[in-house]
């Protein structure tokens, strides 16, 4: 049985594991070190305030263990706030922080709250939904990564081995695409 660690320190996670229950995904809230030595087939970095998110994950000693697990290949999925915590290099802000994907992030890209907005772009092919609530978006990739989509000539998610991230809230939404696309990889470890 696949179990999917959501980290639950802020942010959207409730979302992120109703979308993956209708999935027939098991989910489990990570919300100190201790929780991430237990077995997990893959975790998802949610929304919400990278800043905040970072500071916990650190003063919870949850930082280091974490980036060594997504470093050694464990699937990782990181919306909005979770893509800014992955990054490599971010902008507009405090960070990097896990460093384990080669992208240069700019943090609130399109402005504060009134600059969210929705659209349907193209993801790996598919046409799908996209929320983005004071959302960054990637301005460039590294070496190994790849685009997934782009929004307005933005690039809005992108993978790297094992990792996922996307600028948007596919939680806030019914469509499935985006899980099913990281569930593949947590297939692909399992």
């Amino acid at each position: 049985m696949t179990v999917i660690g959501v980290m639950a320190l802020q942010g959207a996670f409730a979302e992120h594991q109703t979308a993956l229950a209708r999935l027939g995904v098991d989910t489990v809230q990570l919300r100190k070190a201790a929780d991430l030595t237990q077995p997990l087939d893959g975790i998802v970095l949610p929304g919400g305030e990278s800043t905040v998110m970072g500071k916990l994950m650190n003063d919870l000693g949850m930082m280091a263990p974490l980036q060594k697990r997504v470093r050694y290949g464990l699937p990782v999925l990181g919306t909005c706030a979770g893509l800014i915590l992955l990054a490599d290099k971010v902008d507009g802000g405090p960070g990097p922080w896990l460093s384990t994907m080669p992208i240069a992030v700019r943090r609130n890209a399109y402005g504060r709250q009134l600059g969210s907005f929705s659209a349907e772009a193209a993801f790996t092919g598919r046409q799908i939904p996209m929320e983005f609530i004071r959302a960054p978006y990637i301005e460039q990739v590294g070496p190994g990564t790849k685009e997934l989509a782009t929004v307005n000539g933005h690039t809005v998610a992108a993978e790297y081995g094992n990792q996922l991230a996307v600028a948007f809230h596919p939680e806030l939404t019914d469509d499935p695409t985006v899980y099913r696309h990281f569930l593949a990889k947590v297939d692909r470890t399992v």
